[in-house]
Parts: C-alpha cells; sequence; structure tokens
C-alpha cells in the first residue's frame, strides 16, 4: 500500500471506490448534486506522475496485531512481543510506566500473549462499523466464547446494527456465546451497566485505555482490533487472531 500526495494535512485522494461508497448514503448529496460533488472530488486528485518530497509504502501483510498493555493508547506492543522496561524509557516517561505496571499488574518483560481476560468489548465509533462487525463474525465462527469471558457485541449505530442484523451477523454471534446489544457507546465509556467491575480486565476495541475509562476505577483495559477481541474472548486470553483463522 502507497499513501502519495498531500502528506501535510493526511490528505488521501478520492478514488472510484470511495465514491461508491459514498453514494446513495443519507447524508451525501444526492442525484445530479452527488455527480457535481463526484466530480469536485476527482478533480483535487493528485494529477497522475506527480513527484513527492517523500514516498512512504507499508506493507500491512507484515504488520502483527497491536494490543496495548499500559494505561493510555501508546502503551502498545505487537502481541508477540513482551512489556517493555520503565528503564528503557526517556526519563520523563517512566514515572507513567511504572505506574502503568503497578495498575495493570503486569511485570516488565512479560509476554502480553496469553495475559488473561474477563470481558471481551466489540464497538464503539472507532471500531463498530459494519466491516468491523463482519471481522469479529468470521473469528466467532471458530469457536465458543470462553466460560469466565462476559463478551459484548455492540454496533456503533443503528444504520449498522440494522445493516449487521440482515446479513445474520448477531446469529453468529450470539451462537458463540457473544451477547447482542443495542447501538450505543457501551463499555467504550463505562455507561449504563456496561462497566467493569473491580480488578475485571478487558479485551476492547475501543480507543481509550486510560484509569477508570471503562466505569471501574481499578478495572483494566487492553485495547486491540475487533478480530483481536473476538480471539481474546473465544481463547479466555490475549491470542494471536492468525493462528486462530489459519
Amino acid at each position: 500500500m502507497s499513501i502519495e500526495g498531500g502528506a501535510r494535512c493526511g490528505y488521501v485522494n478520492p478514488d472510484q471506490t470511495t465514491i461508491d461508497y459514498l453514494r446513495g448514503r443519507p447524508h451525501a448529496p444526492q442525484g445530479a448534486a452527488f455527480e457535481r460533488a463526484a466530480d469536485w472530488w476527482r478533480s483535487v486528485a493528485t494529477e497522475p506522475g506527480a513527484a513527492f518530497d517523500d514516498v512512504a509504502r507499508l506493507d500491512g501483510a507484515a504488520i502483527e496485531p497491536v494490543v496495548t498493555w499500559g494505561i493510555n493508547p501508546g502503551m502498545s506492543i505487537g502481541v508477540s512481543q513482551t512489556i517493555p522496561k520503565p528503564e528503557s524509557q526517556p526519563e520523563p516517561e517512566r514515572p507513567t510506566f511504572r505506574e502503568a505496571l503497578a495498575h495493570m499488574g503486569f511485570q516488565a518483560g512479560q509476554p502480553i500473549k496469553g495475559a488473561k481476560i474477563d470481558v471481551a468489548f466489540v464497538g464503539s465509533c472507532t471500531n463498530g462499523r459494519l466491516s468491523d462487525l463482519r471481522a469479529a463474525a468470521e473469528v466467532a465462527t471458530k469457536g465458543k466464547v470462553a466460560r469466565h469471558v462476559r463478551a459484548l457485541i455492540v454496533p456503533g449505530s443503528q444504520q449498522v446494527a440494522k445493516a449487521a442484523e440482515a446479513e445474520g451477523l448477531h446469529e453468529v454471534f450470539q451462537a458463540a456465546g457473544f451477547q447482542w446489544r443495542k447501538a450505543g457507546c457501551s463499555m467504550c465509556l463505562g455507561m449504563n451497566p456496561d462497566k467493569l467491575e473491580g480488578r475485571e480486565m478487558s479485551a476492547s476495541s475501543s480507543n481509550r485505555n486510560f484509569i477508570g475509562r471503562q466505569g471501574s476505577p481499578t478495572g483494566r483495559t487492553l485495547l486491540m482490533s475487533p478480530a483481536m477481541v473476538a480471539a481474546a474472548a473465544i481463547t479466555g486470553a490475549v491470542t494471536d487472531v492468525r493462528e486462530i483463522l489459519k
């Protein structure tokens, strides 16, 4: 994959895939207005043969799944890696790393893979899209939710929920032992009854893992992708989802 052009503002070229995705969406222009908008989007794409100051190419297949281990999203490692030592960090960051280890109950040098979880949450505005639910459902067909795990699937919107149910994804999740919930924020911020209790450990597809974020001041959150959450729900611990999908 390569992303070229407009790096200064994070711009990504509009293409036919983008236009096809937006066509007919509730908040997109309709009819002739959409065609005018599509012509405008095409007009701002980078010209063929344009020169760039820098080009970065990323091979997504070579990037292993990433899991957070600490108390902010930056405290993350590949699923095959070990939790870093505070001494390996710049001096100003060491106190936060020590706080994270104490709160999470981890040891520096400990593998993140195999860490036991109590709750699995697939959802949030970040990772509750239809494509996310499809990815998690593919994993859910490979087993059943571990007996000690409470597993929630929360679509990111009512529109997503309707589309997922039309595809039968809710039945896939329920057959595997997941709870199919109504659309909303849910455990992303510990809303309604969807909260961690005490020192529970959550595998969550949300985007924040600050202390207390999921409803308990002593609760612990491991952020990961929807597919990784589904894998953790089935095995009861942090797992490399690629091993399940072999």
